[in-house]
């Protein structure tokens, strides 16, 4: 709904920022995983890495060709740059994930950090493709938030075997420690309702003449 306003337009109100300012320290060489509009927040990361003198080597992945943003950007800041497709459309066929991989177990397996940041299921597989190589892994978490001060409990989190609450204790986590299994069930608990509203807002976008 928000994609549809137009300049000048308004809402109601915000509230931000929320939890922990991201810790970035120079590493020798560190690895940024961004997918889908995963990519607009690892952006700064990316940034703030590059001017504390990092090596940085950038991965971005999309579904297809038509949804690459920000490639010239990257480029800027990034001592590498791999784009990925699902469908091949553009760089290289398949899942961020996968490239990570290629990445790890070539030239790259000396990177000294790793930062994904995307969908839940993403943000998993890039960790379960670093635990190995034993690459410290940073995700940062969206998960639902109600009231944005940890008080409704909504945006709970286990990180190593820790109750944590995204909204105050995060975005950022050690990946290796979060329960991805758990979370992303919690992060289906409003579907049935979030399909009704969805539903609603169609129809009377139907009815208005506007464009859902």
């Amino acid at each position: 709904e928000m994609m549809q306003l137009e300049e000048g337009d308004s809402i109601l109100d915000f509230i931000g920022p929320l939890g922990e300012a991201s810790h970035i320290h120079r590493r020798s060489k560190v690895i940024l995983v961004g997918g889908g509009l995963g990519v607009a927040p690892v952006y700064p990361q990316l940034r703030a890495y590059k001017e504390r003198g990092s090596t940085t080597i950038s991965i971005i992945g999309f579904r297809t060709k038509s949804l690459v943003f920000w490639e010239e950007k990257f480029r800027a800041m990034s001592d590498e740059l791999h784009i990925a497709t699902d469908d091949g459309s553009f760089g290289h066929k398949g899942f961020v994930s996968q490239v990570l991989q290629l990445l790890l177990e070539g030239t790259h397996r000396d990177a000294e950090e790793v930062v994904a940041i995307g969908p839940l299921p993403m943000m998993k597989a890039c960790c379960d493709v670093s635990r190995p190589f034993g690459v410290r892994t940073l995700v940062s978490l969206n998960s639902i938030m109600v009231d944005g001060t940890g008080m409704c409990g909504s945006c709970r989190v286990t990180v190593g075997g820790k109750l944590k609450f995204a909204c105050v204790d995060g975005p950022d986590f050690d990946g290796h420690q979060v329960d991805f299994e758990e979370l992303m069930l919690r992060q289906r608990r409003f579907q049935r309702e979030e399909q009704k509203s969805l539903t609603r807002y169609e129809e009377e976008c139907r009815l208005t003449g506007r464009t859902a």
